[in-house]
């Protein structure tokens, strides 16, 4: 029963997840220019490593938004754009591409979730 309501709920989950990722990603350097709480390297390691929450959340919601009655296009998709994304966290740091590359991962991710949503109302329309 509990897998249920999370299978229900697991779009909106990924969305919230990608676009928290997105915003982390593009405030993180602003914040590490000019605030001074980062100074403390604890704080700035558990901050950097959000990366790592965003990956499994993103997991786990395209695990469960995957499940059941995703049409295979969106099943690729959404597995797909989780690879990309979770590869180019994980090499943002090698070249400044990777960077970018999650950003559009993330954003596909959004726009998957999205048409999964649409696609499971229209299919269950009596």
């Amino acid at each position: 029963m509990k897998t249920d309501s999370i299978s229900r709920k697991a779009d909106y989950i990924g969305i919230t997840g990608s676009v928290l990722c997105i915003i982390h990603c593009m405030v993180t350097p602003v914040l590490l220019l000019t605030s001074s709480v980062f100074q403390n390297s604890t704080l700035r390691v558990g901050y950097l490593s959000l990366d790592y929450v965003f990956i499994v959340v993103n997991i786990v919601a395209v695990y469960f938004a995957t499940r059941h009655y995703a049409p295979l296009a969106i099943k690729r998709s959404l597995w797909g754009f989780l690879l990309l994304f979770s590869v180019a966290l994980l090499l943002e740091d090698v070249d400044p591409i990777f960077e970018y590359i999650a950003y559009t991962a993330s954003a596909g991710l959004v726009i998957t979730h999205l048409l999964n949503i649409r696609q499971h109302r229209v299919s269950h329309t009596h």
